[in-house]
């Protein structure tokens, strides 16, 4: 207990050097009173947020810019990995890291990193950021804010004279979408050390077979084709922070400034595949049938009724294709494919979900008389949880900003998700309009992105200059 007062404390401590009058004891915020009584020290005559600001409007034209590198007309985005476009946006990203002052490196796969060096750069970093690619006919807001909104964070700092102990980085991530290649977090993933990933991107193509080496290489990257050399050491980061939209309705509906993420559902994708006889849709009899199309819209079913028996709100399954062969009206479908998502918060509960979908369609195979010619687990990546000291870090920050917050569960990937592995984590949730997520019509107010920096950098700056003396923190 003692240690997360002395964290807020010193989070308090390290925001603001500027004097304001002192108020009166009883119209003071509760918080601020609760910790003067634990602290002995008077947090009220150091307190002050009025002039800690973002340069929204800024902020607004560099992401309206970085829109334009699209392969599709505006409002829509579409910036795919290593297209032309999306080799322009990188340059136009780099090119601010450096005009923030950041030193820019990139690995071989095009991970982007700007760090702020601080005081003492042998120690751990304090990391942020996100994603600028989109999948076709999307929204311009999606990743990109917690890539502009974390180098404006650090602008902001640098404005008001802040002087960090742990030095500060930006990273944005390769191909957070699974549009090209079928991958999704392909940067994050290897950087949190995939193994098998690393030889997979050596033999993956894309639908017009042009492989992953050949497109890295035509964008600058892969250069000595070893992708192990992406992974981090698990010293490096000693903590990730990610702002983002919470592509969701929960914060809009409820009024909410902002959302601390306690944890992200990480999805399970399967494949299955049925084998019928197929036949004339008037020729063959009812009772003479093995219809594949049948099974799978039975699968379908079976995806639901087996998440509803979870009873847990954090489960859910989605059955995203069915195709059926040879695809006529008047033809008995001799194949089907199903492929299937599958998320939850509890890996168990995900997992007793996947096991009930294969014997729901090891039982539909038998008694409709067709077989089952696949049933693969593509992947079955583990949820995270935020870790409680980065959860304390952002509700300070929102205090000390006296914005409204609700703790909250994210339900979509992340890269936050694969960098909980190397470094605690934690996210924080701006409220997103109109469409939730991948849809052009989807934006999110400048005063929210406004808070979410605000809080963003605040909460940097708390991770970097855990015990250190507030005088040193901050520039005379």
């Amino acid at each position: 207990m003692a240690f997360r007062f002395s964290l807020i404390l010193h989070f308090l401590l390290l925001t603001f050097i500027v004097f304001i009058q002192a108020q009166n004891v009883d119209e003071r915020d509760p918080t601020i009173k609760t910790m003067e009584e634990h602290s002995g020290y008077p947090l009220h005559e150091i307190l002050s947020i009025s002039s800690f600001s973002v340069d929204s409007l800024n902020l607004q034209k560099q992401i309206d810019e970085l829109s334009s590198f699209s392969d599709s007309p505006a409002p829509s985005v579409t910036r795919i990995l290593y297209s032309e476009n999306d080799v322009l946006a990188r340059r136009f990203i780099k090119n601010l890291m450096a005009h923030a002052g950041l030193s820019v490196r990139e690995d071989a796969v095009g991970n982007i990193f700007g760090r702020w060096k601080g005081s003492e750069p042998d120690l751990s970093v304090v990391s942020t950021g996100s994603h600028i690619d989109a999948i076709p006919y999307s929204g311009k807001y999606d990743g990109v804010i917690g890539v502009l909104g974390a180098i404006e964070a650090i602008n902001v700092l640098k404005r008001y004279g802040f002087k960090p102990k742990r030095s500060l980085e930006v990273i944005m991530f390769t191909s957070e979408e699974p549009t090209r290649y079928g991958i999704s977090c392909l940067g994050s993933r290897l950087l949190a050390g995939s193994v098998s990933l690393a030889g997979a991107l050596k033999q993956t193509v894309d639908n017009h077979n042009i492989s992953f080496l050949d497109a890295a290489k035509s964008a600058g990257y892969a250069k000595n084709e070893d992708f192990s050399n992406v992974f981090l050491d698990d010293r490096i980061y000693s903590a990730f922070v990610e702002l983002h939209i919470e592509q969701g309705p929960i914060l809009e509906n409820e009024g909410v400034s902002i959302g601390i993420v306690t944890a992200i559902a990480a999805p399970a994708s399967i494949k299955v595949e049925f084998g019928g006889s197929g036949g004339h849709a008037g020729a063959v009899l009812m009772p003479q049938r093995n219809d594949a199309g049948l099974a799978a819209a039975e699968l379908a079913l079976a995806v639901e009724k087996h998440v509803l028996e979870s009873r847990s709100i954090d489960t859910v399954g989605t059955v995203g294709i069915l195709e059926l062969h040879p695809g006529a009206i008047n033809s008995i479908p001799s194949k089907s494919h199903v492929e299937i998502d599958t998320r939850d918060i509890d890996e168990k509960r995900r997992n007793n979900v996947i096991e009930k979908i294969h014997e729901s369609a090891v039982e539909i195979s038998k008694r409709r008389g067709v077989e089952v010619l696949e049933f693969k687990i593509v992947n079955q990546d583990p949820p995270a949880c935020s870790d409680d000291s980065i959860i304390k870090a952002m509700e300070s920050a929102t205090q000390v900003l006296n914005l409204s917050y609700k703790k909250m569960i994210s339900r979509a990937y992340h890269d936050s998700l694969f960098m909980a592995r190397k470094a605690p984590m934690g996210m924080i949730f701006i409220p997103c309009y109109k469409g939730y997520s991948h849809k052009p019509e989807e934006y999110a107010a400048p005063e929210d992105i406004a808070n979410g920096v605000k809080v963003l950098a605040l909460t940097l700056a708390n991770l970097s200059n855990v015990n250190v003396s507030s005088q040193a923190a901050f520039s005379s």
